[in-house]
């Protein structure tokens, strides 16, 4: 096999199906335009959605992209997986080439069989595929073009080898294809029960739009069959760098080469998981910054901050004390800038909020791991309770899943039910003591709002002046679009430095302005534990 470089792989393949007639597509954004049920894009296809489905036309049939994926989060979420197995990413390429209504299974088989055997040098016979077992058709073309014995073709007749765009709409068999590791590694061929192990690895998806359902036992034929196809960039790179192991690439060697430099630790057994979840969850956050998603509690944002965070509270496993995500940021650019030149327009940014959010994360991390510490005698047969990790969310703002990150290492569970019964006691006292406070009709503002903007991030431990976005405007007890000079009205922002009345210490007064309008801050509210109103 040619050792190519994860860049060179890239290349190759683009190049490979650009001398195959197909247009050479940038990757679309992590952050979907078309699409607002996805939190972030997920495969190749996305971007050519409509297209599939005949509501967007292009000037080309034949496509091949180098596809920005995340998956952190909804449906497709592998981050509790990174760094503990060496296939998973938060962040990941998706190689594929696309058919809108041209080639459909003999030239989509052919294609890929000539890459991998031909242009890569894959032996033959480390090689195996598996169809949906209802399709005869692409059975008997693996046999014909890739000349494969019935043996290395696996029937499955699991949803595994049939996809579908939703419960109606586009669908069809796949085809994947498998590299033998060896007998070395634990796993069995696609199917077996010991399917999962390490041994047989999937590498490429070769996906075939055949049909549309239009009822839930109801399939036609599509007019004009289409291919969509998808191939891990990181994994086939391992492949042809002779491992089964991402991380073991020349990409990922250069990145977790500067986090043991910057931690001052050497790599070993016992912390390799670390650095591998610092350079997964660097670039992952890297992308999403320079594509304007910042982090914050909800939506888009709040994935990005738990990334983050998971990212540095492994760092400071490592018993680094100083932040260093940002520091490794020029390497990460280096490595990848020539494909992705939007990172050089925002690595000052980039620099900006990684800094600053582990400086903050740093003083919570601290605050927290305290309390964890000292209550893990409370721990019974290797579950927290779920009311001690409530008290670390609710009254430490220790979120949920670093607890069970960090629990996770130590081989321990947080009781989620126990977790979930504490949180509705809260929201549940919490109505009650405001339904009775006086003020009836003020006081469902603050429920309703809470309950469609979320809390407010205080920053005021670190800070006495931040940027903000407005979330809300209040006056008489109503939401407004508008206040006008003179009027006396309330605001509610998504973060803030200003100190919200409660134990007995007043709240602060300032000024909230942007270039066209000063509002000044005579009193701080906290409302419903972390909803901050400026009045």
């Amino acid at each position: 096999m040619d050792k190519k470089t994860l860049k060179d792989v890239r290349k190759s393949f683009l190049s490979y199906f650009a001398k195959n007639d197909h247009k050479i597509v940038d990757s679309s954004n992590l952050v979907p335009n078309n699409d607002p049920t996805l939190l972030f894009t997920n495969s190749g296809m996305v971007q050519f959605k409509n297209v599939f489905t005949g509501l967007e036309k292009r000037d080309y049939k034949r496509a091949t992209t180098s596809q920005k994926c995340v998956r952190a989060g909804g449906k497709h979420n592998d981050l509790e997986n990174v760094g503990y197995t060496p296939i998973h990413h938060t962040f990941f390429e998706m190689l594929g080439n696309f058919s809108f209504g041209d080639y459909f299974k003999d030239v989509a088989i052919e294609l890929a069989w000539n890459l991998i055997t031909k242009e890569f040098g894959i032996p033959k016979d480390k090689l195996s595929v598996s169809v949906f077992s209802e399709d005869k058709e692409a059975f008997n073309l693996w046999k014909k073009i890739a000349g494969l014995s019935e043996n290395k073709i696996y029937k499955i007749s699991t949803s595994d080898n049939f996809w579908s765009m939703g419960d109606l709409g586009p669908c069809g068999p796949c085809s994947e294809i498998f590299y033998d590791h060896g007998d070395h590694l634990k796993g069995g061929p696609p199917g077996s029960k010991d399917q999962t192990g390490n041994r047989f690895i999937e590498i490429w998806n070769l996906v075939f739009m055949q049909f549309e359902q239009i009822a839930k036992e109801e399939r036609i034929n599509l007019p004009k069959p289409s291919v969509d196809t998808g191939m891990g960039l990181e994994r086939i790179s391992a492949l042809l760098q002779g491992t089964h192991d991402n991380y073991e690439t020349d990409h990922f060697k250069t990145l977790i080469k500067v986090s043991s430099e910057l931690t001052k630790t050497k790599i070993t057994k016992d912390n390799i998981a670390s650095h591998r979840v610092i350079s997964d969850h660097l670039r992952a956050s890297v992308f999403l910054i320079a594509e304007g998603v910042l982090p914050s509690n909800e939506g888009r944002g709040y994935v990005l901050r738990r990334i983050m965070r998971r990212g540095m509270r492994h760092s400071h496993t490592l018993g680094s004390k100083e932040p260093i995500f940002y520091k490794i940021v020029p390497t990460l650019i280096h490595e990848m800038s020539d494909s992705y030149p939007e990172l050089i327009r925002a690595e000052p940014l980039i620099t900006e909020i990684l800094k600053t959010e582990e400086e903050k994360f740093s003083i919570l991390l601290a605050r927290g791991m305290r309390i964890l510490n000292d209550n893990l005698t409370k721990v019974k047969n290797n579950l927290l309770p779920g009311d001690l990790a409530f008290k670390l969310y609710d009254t430490y703002g220790f979120p949920l899943d670093l607890t069970q990150d960090i629990l996770k290492n130590k081989k321990m569970n947080v009781d989620v039910s126990g977790f979930d019964k504490a949180m509705a006691e809260r929201k549940k006292t919490t109505k009650l003591a405001w339904k009775g406070s006086g003020d009836e009709a003020v006081d469902k503002i603050w429920f309703y709002l809470r309950e469609k903007i979320g809390g407010t991030e205080f920053l005021g431990y670190e800070h006495n002046q931040s940027e903000g976005v407005v979330l809300s405007l209040i006056k008489k007890g109503k939401e407004v679009q508008e206040i006008n000079e003179g009027d006396e009205a309330d605001l509610v922002a998504n973060q803030t430095p200003f100190y919200g009345e409660s134990g007995g210490q007043v709240g602060d007064t300032g000024y909230i302005s942007n270039s066209k309008s000063n509002f000044q801050v005579i009193d701080t509210q906290k409302k419903l534990g972390d909803l901050y109103v400026h009045r």
